[in-house]
């Protein structure tokens, strides 16, 4: 969420960042909520401080016996206080008034964001590895998975319909072992810590992270008015909602693997064959809590870690800045990481890592006390995927299928295989 002072002394920085991303001017419309609210309470202000002043008149008048000014005055004091029994709902109505609008305002780009309209505006910054060359036609990773017996999307359709999959055997332990490795070199090497967080959440962890209001429909909410987190960001962001922390204790670096459930509401006709776009799949997340002064090196630092994972694993990758109408709702900068796929012939993102700036914090509370300062600040925030294992099960069966339509286990996961080296039909 931006800040309304903010965007009072810089209207036209909001609306030229907002006409960068694609969307409508805001600032006009912003000001005069939060002007009808600033004069609302004013009048709240000069009514209280009336009615305390004409309550003293009151007395004196009735001191000296002017007993007609004293009823004028007591009068004026029962209208004033009659005012005043509803002008507590009414600030309440403007202040929710104005903090839903703000709350569907995207966040402002940085300046070496690259401006365009979608993905096509997006600039690669590097690559890394190379394209695995094959002597035969490869596959697809469903026509692998269906051939070996370990993929199996009717059974899935039939327990819960759509965007569903049933691994078994070797494929379900090799995902198993993709999240396993995430973890060991998220918390060994790079620094974070792990934490198992609830999956359940409620609406105000999704408000913290902006996925609510405006992305309702892209959640599933349970009976109990609970919703399934969509990634782990929710639930390892809102840690820190509505503390202060210490300066010395940042930055916090936090990661999780856990399910994540998406109702693919606007993703229709996308995807629809095989594991890449599911309601409900696997993925490692990181998370990083930082000053205003750091969180620029810290998204650098965060995408090298997501990228280290791809490294080794041996897979050809391309990381990519988002434009300014590709990025998401929250991100102040994104850099996709794209995955080569031979067997689709394509690049797919497989990791997303953004810079929130205080955006999530001012949302959440989140503030940190800066050394030598009385006052506190909202910290920033960072969430990426470090990374996406549904979609490096796919990278991983696609790069390193057979001829034979085997998949051979890539040397970094084989610790975590029990020593199995090939998953072939038998397993």
């Amino acid at each position: 969420m931006l800040d309304i002072r903010w965007i009072r002394d810089n209207p036209e920085a909001l609306d030229a960042a907002l006409e960068k991303r694609g969307a409508a001017s805001e600032s006009a419309a912003l000001i005069a909520l939060d002007e009808e609210r600033r004069a609302h309470v004013a009048r709240v202000q000069d009514a209280q401080a009336r009615r305390n002043a004409a309550s003293k008149e009151i007395g004196a008048a009735m001191a000296s016996g002017e007993t007609e000014k004293a009823e004028a005055l007591k009068a004026e004091v029962a209208d004033l206080k009659q005012f005043l029994s509803t002008a507590e709902e009414t600030e309440r109505d403007l202040d929710a008034r104005l903090r839903d609008a703000l709350a569907r305002v995207p966040n402002v780009p940085l300046d070496d964001v690259p401006v365009g309209a979608d993905e096509d505006a997006n600039v690669e910054v590097r690559r890394s590895g190379e394209k695995r060359t094959f002597d035969f036609e490869p596959k697809e990773h469903f026509e692998l998975g269906e051939a070996l017996g370990q993929m199996d999307f009717e059974v899935a359709a039939r327990m819960s319909g759509a965007r569903f999959t049933l691994l078994n055997g070797g494929l379900a332990r090799l995902e198993r072992a993709l999240g396993q490795f995430m973890l060991d070199v998220h918390t060994t090497e790079h620094g974070y810590t792990e934490v198992n967080p609830p999956l359940l959440v409620r609406d105000d962890a999704l408000f913290g992270t902006a996925q609510l209001p405006k992305f309702a429909e892209d959640q599933f909410r349970t009976t109990t008015d609970h919703w399934l987190i969509p990634t782990a960001e929710v639930p390892l962001t809102n840690i820190v909602r509505e503390t202060i922390i210490d300066h010395d204790y940042l930055p916090r670096r936090y990661t999780a693997l856990t399910p994540c459930f998406r109702s693919e509401a606007g993703s229709a006709g996308r995807d629809t064959r095989g594991y890449l776009r599911q309601h409900q799949f696997y993925k490692v997340e990181l998370v990083s809590i930082t000053d205003a002064e750091t969180s620029i090196e810290e998204h650098e630092r965060m995408t090298r870690c997501a990228e280290t994972i791809l490294e080794r694993l041996g897979l050809h990758f391309r990381t990519m800045v988002l434009s300014t109408g590709d990025m998401g709702f929250a991100a102040r900068k994104t850099y996709d990481l794209e995955v080569w796929l031979p067997g689709q012939g394509a690049y797919r993102e497989i990791s997303s890592c953004s810079v929130c700036g205080d955006f999530q914090a001012r949302r959440m509370n989140a503030r940190y006390r800066p050394e030598g300062e009385k006052g506190t600040r909202f910290v920033h925030t960072l969430n990426g995927s470090g990374v996406a294992m549904g979609r490096a099960l796919i990278a991983v069966m696609e790069t390193y299928q057979q001829a034979d339509g085997s998949i051979a286990v890539p040397d970094v996961l084989r610790p975590y295989m029990g020593g199995i080296d090939v998953i072939g039909a038998g397993g």
